[in-house]
C-alpha cells in the first residue's frame, strides 16, 4: 500500500497533559476539606454558645451574690431599691428637708424651721410604723405626708433655699466652725499648760505638813544627820549613784521607791536629791520617815552651792534681765503669737538647768544616772553602770523614730551659727534617764560648752523652749545611744505600745499629763500610783486618793 504524502497524512491524536489531572485532584481534595471544616464549625457553634452562656450565668450569679452581701451590710431592703417605692421617696424628702432646717435656722426663719421639723417627725413616724409591722407603705396612707412635705420643700425653694445658696451658707458655717475649733484648741492648750504648771492643793498641803513635822519632831532631824558611814557611801564610786533635781516631794518619792523595789541590791543604791529652799525641810522630813529597802538618800538645796552665782551661771544672769523677766513672767512680749508654752518660767528654774552642772554638784563621783522626777523605774538599773560609753559623756536613748524628732525640729536652722555647726538630720535623744561619765565631762569641759551656747541664745533666736535644745547642742558628738528599752517615753501625752511599756526599764511621763494631776492619762496612772502608799496618814490628811 502506498503511503500518503506527508502533507496529506492524518494528524496524530494528543492526550491531556498530566498537569491537568493533578490540578483537578487538588481541587477535589480542597473541596472535601472545606466541606468537612464547615461541618465541624456548624457542630461546634452550639458548644461555644453553651460555654458562653454558662460564663454569663456565673458572672450574673456572682454579681447577684455581691449585691446581696452589700444589701445585708447596708441594711437595704427590696422596697428601697424599687423605683416606685413610697418609703424611698419619703426618705429622700426627709434627707433634703433636714438640710433645709439647718439653712432656715441660719437664716433666722425659726417658724419655717419648726414646720419642716414637725413634718420630718411625721414622715419618720410613718416609716417606723411600716418597719414595725414589716409591710411596705401604701400610696394611700403616705400620700398626705408626701404632699405636705413636697409643699414645704417647694416653699423652701421660694425662700431661695436653693443649692447655690445652701452651698454658700454651708461654706460660711464650716469656716465659722473651723474658727471656733481653732479658738477652742488654743484655749485647751493654754488651760492644759496652766493646769500642768499649777501645784495641786494636795501637794502643797503635803509640803506644809512635812515642814511642820520637821521642825516639831526632833527625832526626824536626828535620823538624817550625817554619819561617817553615810559620808563614805555618798562618795563611794563602787556604788550605784542616781541624782534627781526636783521640788515635787511625792514624785521624787515614787522615783526612789520604784528604783528600790526594782533593784536586786538596794543597799548599793545611793540617791542624791537636790531641791530648793522652800521644799528642803519637807523633803528631808519625808525621806527620814521612810527606809526604801535600805537605799541611801541624800537631800541638798541648790541655794547652798556657793559656785552657783550670776557671774558663773548664764541662766541666773538672764533672770536679772528685765526683758527676760517680762518675757517669761509678765506674759507681755513683742510677738503676741508666741505660744504660752514657750514662756513658761520653769525653763529658767535652776532645778531644770542643774543637770548641766552635775560634776560641780558631785565633785568626787565618776559616773551617775540622772533621772527626771516624772519617771517610774520598773527594772533593775545596775546594768547602766557597766555600759561602755566609748569615750562619750552622755548615754541616752535616741528619739528620732516615729513621732519623735531630729535636730531641725528643736533648733533654728535659719540662724547661721546653728546651720554651720550642726547636722539638721542628726538624731535627737531624751533627757529623763541619762548615764553621765563625769570623768570625760570634766576632761572635755562640757559645762563650758553649755555656757557658750546659753550666752549665744540670750535673744532666744537659736531655740525657744526648755533644756533639751541646749542639751542637744552641748552633747553634740558626745552622746552614746542606749538600747530603747532602757527609757520609754510618751506616757504623759500620747499612746504608747503596750509591749514597749512592759519591756521598758524606765517609764517617762513626759508631757503635760503628769500622773499626779487630774489631767493625767487615766490608763497610765496605775503604773505610777502603785508606788504611792495612799494609806500614809499625811497623804490621807491632804486628801490624796
Amino acid at each position: 500500500m502506498r503511503r500518503r504524502p506527508q502533507d496529506f497524512r492524518r494528524p496524530v491524536r494528543r492526550r491531556f497533559p498530566n498537569v491537568v489531572w493533578w490540578s483537578l485532584c487538588a481541587v477535589a481534595v480542597l473541596l472535601f476539606v472545606y466541606i468537612l471544616t464547615k461541618g465541624n464549625q456548624i457542630e461546634s457553634t452550639p458548644a461555644i454558645s453553651r460555654e458562653r452562656d454558662k460564663a454569663c450565668a456565673l458572672h450574673l450569679m456572682q454579681k447577684s451574690y455581691r449585691q446581696e452581701r452589700l444589701m445585708e451590710g447596708l441594711n437595704i431592703t427590696e422596697e428601697m431599691l424599687n423605683p416606685n417605692s413610697v418609703a424611698r421617696q419619703i426618705s429622700d424628702q426627709i434627707s433634703l428637708a433636714k438640710a433645709f432646717v439647718v439653712i432656715a435656722k441660719e437664716s433666722n426663719n425659726l417658724q419655717f424651721a419648726w414646720e419642716i421639723s414637725a413634718q420630718i417627725h411625721n414622715s419618720q413616724i410613718l416609716l417606723s410604723n411600716a418597719a414595725i409591722r414589716r409591710a411596705p407603705l401604701t400610696v394611700g396612707e403616705s400620700e398626705g405626708a408626701i404632699r405636705d412635705m413636697a409643699i414645704l420643700l417647694y416653699q423652701a425653694q421660694q425662700f431661695h433655699y436653693d443649692s447655690a445658696t445652701m452651698i454658700m451658707r454651708l461654706k460660711a458655717k464650716i469656716q465659722s466652725l473651723e474658727e471656733q475649733m481653732s479658738s477652742v484648741s488654743e484655749k485647751s492648750s493654754k488651760y492644759g499648760q496652766i493646769a500642768a504648771e499649777e501645784v495641786p492643793k494636795s501637794l502643797f498641803c503635803l509640803g506644809v505638813r512635812l515642814t511642820t513635822e520637821w521642825f516639831q519632831d526632833s527625832s526626824l532631824q536626828r535620823k538624817i544627820k550625817g554619819t561617817k558611814q553615810l559620808d563614805m557611801k555618798l562618795k563611794d564610786n563602787n556604788l550605784y549613784h542616781f541624782c534627781v533635781f526636783s521640788d515635787n516631794i511625792l514624785a521624787t518619792s515614787v522615783v526612789v521607791n520604784s528604783t528600790a523595789l526594782s533593784s536586786r541590791n538596794p543597799e548599793k543604791v545611793v540617791f542624791h536629791l537636790v531641791t530648793d529652799e522652800i521644799n528642803y525641810s519637807a523633803m528631808k522630813a519625808w525621806f527620814s520617815m521612810h527606809t526604801f529597802r535600805g537605799v541611801t538618800v541624800e537631800v541638798q538645796k541648790f541655794e547652798d552651792f556657793s559656785w552657783l552665782n550670776a557671774s558663773y551661771v548664764p541662766v541666773l544672769k538672764q533672770l536679772q534681765d528685765s526683758e527676760t523677766q517680762s518675757y517669761y513672767f509678765s506674759g507681755s512680749n513683742v510677738n503676741a503669737q508666741t505660744p504660752i508654752k514657750f514662756r513658761n518660767p520653769k525653763y529658767l528654774s535652776m532645778l531644770n538647768h542643774l543637770r548641766f552642772y552635775i560634776p560641780e554638784v558631785f565633785p568626787v563621783l565618776k559616773k551617775v544616772v540622772f533621772l527626771d522626777d516624772d519617771v517610774v523605774v520598773q527594772k533593775d538599773l545596775s546594768g547602766l553602770f557597766s555600759i561602755d560609753l566609748n569615750g562619750n559623756v552622755n548615754g541616752a536613748v535616741e528619739t528620732c523614730m516615729e513621732t519623735f524628732h531630729r535636730y531641725h525640729k528643736y533648733l533654728n536652722y535659719s540662724h547661721p551659727l546653728i546651720r554651720s555647726h550642726f547636722d539638721p538630720d542628726a538624731c535627737g535623744w531624751a533627757f529623763g534617764m541619762n548615764v553621765f561619765d563625769l570623768v570625760e565631762w570634766r576632761k572635755r569641759n562640757v559645762t563650758g560648752i553649755y555656757h557658750y551656747w546659753q550666752e549665744k541664745n540670750v535673744d532666744r533666736t537659736l531655740w525657744k523652749l526648755g533644756t533639751l535644745p541646749p542639751g542637744l547642742l552641748t552633747f553634740y558628738g558626745l552622746t552614746e545611744p542606749l538600747d530603747p528599752s532602757w527609757h520609754v517615753l510618751g506616757l504623759g501625752y500620747t499612746n504608747v505600745d503596750h509591749q514597749w511599756i512592759e519591756n521598758g526599764a524606765v517609764l517617762h511621763f513626759n508631757g503635760n499629763s503628769k500622773p499626779w494631776l487630774k489631767i493625767g492619762i487615766e490608763k497610765y496612772k496605775p503604773l505610777w500610783e502603785k508606788y504611792v502608799d495612799y494609806s500614809h496618814p499625811l497623804l490621807q490628811s491632804c486628801n490624796f486618793h
